[in-house]
């Protein structure tokens, strides 16, 4: 909205065309998005506690210290990371990309399926909500809509093709085997950070750190110059997804406010959803799906878990780790809950410095 508002007067005010510079707008988009975060924060827990009597659900097969120090905090957070990224971007995104609402597109439809996947555990005082295979369903639905949405708008040269990191421009034309391939990506994106989300800041970290890199990789790949230069496919119109993801780490900051040990609320699957299928929309965009795994190591970690102590026990009968999703293993094993966020954290770090060294490792 600041970007139609003070166009028309640059010419006669020369400093409104800060307003013309994305670094500029991300700038503003971030900390706008931290103080409506902050602002609101204190109102926002308040409401929650006073609608959840209960507060979110915790698995009575979880550690034994989450039900003696979490009971009673309130859930569905994310609304709050929503709320002040939903106005950010009004604010500071050029409103005409269509690239900016496709990915805002994933932003509320998964919000949507998490905000509901949170209003039935609550509803029914317990761990299950909405149901896993028909919510797999409508996510990846969703995710062929997007992509189908998608390659319309994008260069045909780049519709259905998947770009190999740490390669001159190496890639593979998959086809309509494309749609599964992205659907896995932003599908695997938000379950793998709602699967993360078991720890007090344990999830926002990692989300804030891995959208910071592909701030970067958008700033790059929108930059034909950059692009260039640094042999990775340039994609129109990506330098505005700099401001959501912007205004995602502002707002994730903000509600990390109230998210740090002891937490004040949770974000649940309002958050986790909705956060995590935007990465994945924005690797999936900016052509870079493969490097996602690498940067959210992390996610994927999580993930994998998951998937090999469920194997595991089926076929043998026996678990790989002490408990599953691997956060709780080393809660199992002794680590307190920060040592463990740290970690985490750190390996993130890392990670990310990993996949942003693919830009120029080729």
């Amino acid at each position: 909205m600041f970007y139609y508002f003070f166009s028309p007067y640059i010419d006669s005010f020369s400093f409104l065309n800060l307003f013309n510079y994305l670094t500029f707008r991300a700038g503003g988009a971030l900390f706008t998005a931290f103080l409506i975060s902050l602002l609101l924060g204190p109102k926002f827990i308040k409401k929650l506690k006073s609608v959840q009597t209960k507060g979110q659900p915790i698995r009575k097969d979880g550690p034994k210290s989450h039900l003696l120090n979490k009971v009673g905090t309130p859930t569905m957070g994310g609304m709050l990371i929503l709320i002040s990224l939903f106005i950010s971007i009004v604010l500071w995104a050029d409103l005409s990309s269509e690239v900016v609402w496709l990915i805002f597109s994933i932003t509320i439809l998964f919000g949507l399926i998490g905000a509901l996947d949170d209003y039935k555990k609550l509803k029914n005082n317990s761990t299950e909500g909405f149901k896993g295979s028909y919510r797999l369903v409508i996510e990846f639905l969703i995710c062929f809509l997007f992509v189908f949405l998608l390659n319309k708008v994008i260069d045909p040269q780049l519709v259905n093709v998947v770009y190999i990191p740490f390669t001159k421009g190496f890639y593979f034309e998959l086809g309509f085997i494309y749609y599964i391939f992205a659907g896995l990506v932003i599908v695997g994106s938000a379950n793998a950070v709602n699967l993360t989300d078991g720890l007090d800041g344990l999830a926002i970290g990692p989300i804030m750190i891995t959208t910071l890199s592909f701030a970067f990789i958008a700033y790059f790949t929108g930059n034909f110059i950059y692009s260039d230069y640094l042999k990775i496919p340039y994609v129109s119109d990506t330098g505005e997804l700099v401001i959501i993801c912007a205004a995602l780490i502002g707002a994730g900051l903000g509600f990390l406010w109230f998210n740090a040990p002891p937490a004040m609320v949770f974000m649940g699957d309002t958050g986790s959803l909705s956060m995590g299928g935007t990465i994945g929309a924005i690797a999936v965009v900016t052509k870079h799906e493969i490097i996602l795994s690498i940067i959210g190591g992390i996610f994927v970690l999580e993930a994998l878990s998951v998937f090999a102590q469920v194997i595991s026990f089926k076929l043998t009968g026996k678990r790989i780790f002490k408990m599953a999703p691997i956060h709780h293993h080393y809660e199992q094993k002794g680590w307190s809950e920060s040592t463990i966020v740290i970690r985490f954290w750190i390996i993130s770090i890392i990670l990310a410095l990993i996949g942003l060294a693919s830009l120029k490792l080729r």
